[in-house]
């Protein structure tokens, strides 16, 4: 960590240049002494990275910023805030702390935060964060979270761990192959604590976690603008066996739909009677995550499509759905569209067997602005277009 870019002039330079050619800049002679003009182009790289991403932290003074890589690999704000309300209790320790963004947004609503981070730059850089953010009950340890948790005589409220995959394998992966291991070191984690809180990529498939985990009272899904950003699992002493999925969607506001594992052994109520005017629902991708397709037309008393289509009908608009809902204009059979001239829309494919991008060249589809051409299957084997108009996003 190079401390004399926290400098006031540097600072300035960084943010008047927060739009400029990076590759101008690393090029250039630096303007200042003892920083490098790599390490300007860096600073201002990452800090634009977070703007969207990190607004609090690119809108505050004397933020140092790690490798672009690190600013992509942690939570965004609106992740870091769900997460932070799901910690319980008066302290925290964050096993695996990295960048800062968690452990800042869990001392937001905890008395005391343990930062624990192996990478000694990444650490400092954190604590220099903080105190900038002013979160003053954030403490920082330079070193491996668990062993830290195992030298310390403290009990936590609730711990928090990220555990990092140690080797790409594919889009399979399971827990065991992290690093801190959590399956391998979950019984001394809940001697430390009575609430383990458990960061993964949506990759992790819920079932294998479920088998590799135990003690899960909670399982959250989390997406934001219908992209699946992380699972949270929920680890308590004293866990109901039959565990809490919530799938939360984060947009302009928050949804949650929720059910228990048990629940989700039910059956779906099909239907081959669709008709213009009718209401088309498609879930977010965090429904899609928790796997209940036929439980989500029973709660919503919605209808089904077919089996392996994820697409539900109903007569009347619901709101309150977690997912985006479409008006059907028209019905159309491949053989309908052929004969039309003109046709606007934007392609959705839902178990059809074509790709969108062929179909718009098939078709000659033009864009359109609210209107949308969704190719499926129904439940008799048909395949139709619903020529539909948006009447909610995600």
């Amino acid at each position: 960590m190079n401390n004399y870019l926290l400098a006031p002039a540097v600072q300035a330079y960084i943010r008047e240049n927060i739009n400029a050619d990076v590759n101008k800049i690393a090029l250039a002679k630096s303007p200042f002494q003892n920083i490098s003009a790599t390490e300007l182009a860096a600073q201002i790289t990452a800090k634009k990275k977070a703007e969207k991403k990190l607004p609090t932290w690119f809108s505050t003074n004397g933020i140092y910023y790690p490798t672009t890589l690190s600013i992509e690999q942690t939570s965004s704000e609106i992740a870091a805030e769900y997460k932070a309300s799901l910690a319980k209790g008066n302290n925290l320790i964050d096993l695996t702390g990295g960048f800062g963004v968690d452990s800042y947004y869990f001392s937001r609503k905890l008395k005391a935060v343990t930062h624990c981070e192996i990478n000694s730059t990444l650490s400092q850089i954190a604590q220099n964060n903080a105190i900038a953010l002013r979160a003053d009950n954030i403490s920082f340890f330079s070193g491996d979270g668990l062993s830290y948790l195992i030298q310390t005589e403290e009990k936590f409220d609730t711990v928090y761990l990220d555990p990092a995959r140690r080797a790409e394998k594919g889009k399979v992966f399971m827990l065991k192959d992290c690093t801190p291991n959590v399956v391998s070191n979950l019984d001394f984690l809940l001697s430390k604590s009575n609430r383990i809180i458990i960061k993964t990529a949506p990759l992790l498939d819920i079932t294998a976690g479920l088998l590799e985990l135990k003690n899960v009272s909670e399982i959250h899904i989390v997406s934001i603008k219908n992209e699946c950003k992380e699972i949270l699992w929920v680890v308590e002493a004293n866990a109901n066996p039959d565990p809490k999925i919530i799938a939360v969607t984060i947009n302009e506001t928050q949804k949650a739909f929720s059910f228990l594992k048990s629940e989700n052994n039910t059956s779906a109520a099909y239907t081959n009677n669709i008709s213009t005017g009718d209401y088309l629902f498609e879930p977010d991708a965090a429904l899609l995550k928790s796997g209940a397709f036929n439980l989500i037309g029973n709660k919503y008393d919605l209808q089904k499509l077919h089996p392996q289509t994820q697409l539900y009908i109903s007569k009347s608009l619901n709101p309150l759905f977690p997912g985006r809902a479409f008006k059907i204009e028209e019905i159309y059979s491949t053989n309908d569209l052929k004969k039309l001239k003109l046709i606007n829309g934007n392609v959705i494919v839902r178990n059809y067997p074509a790709k969108p991008e062929d179909l718009v060249k098939k078709y000659k589809i033009k864009p359109g602005k609210d209107q949308f051409l969704i190719f499926t299957k129904i439940l008799n084997g048909d395949h139709i277009i619903l020529r539909s108009s948006i009447q909610q996003y995600y």
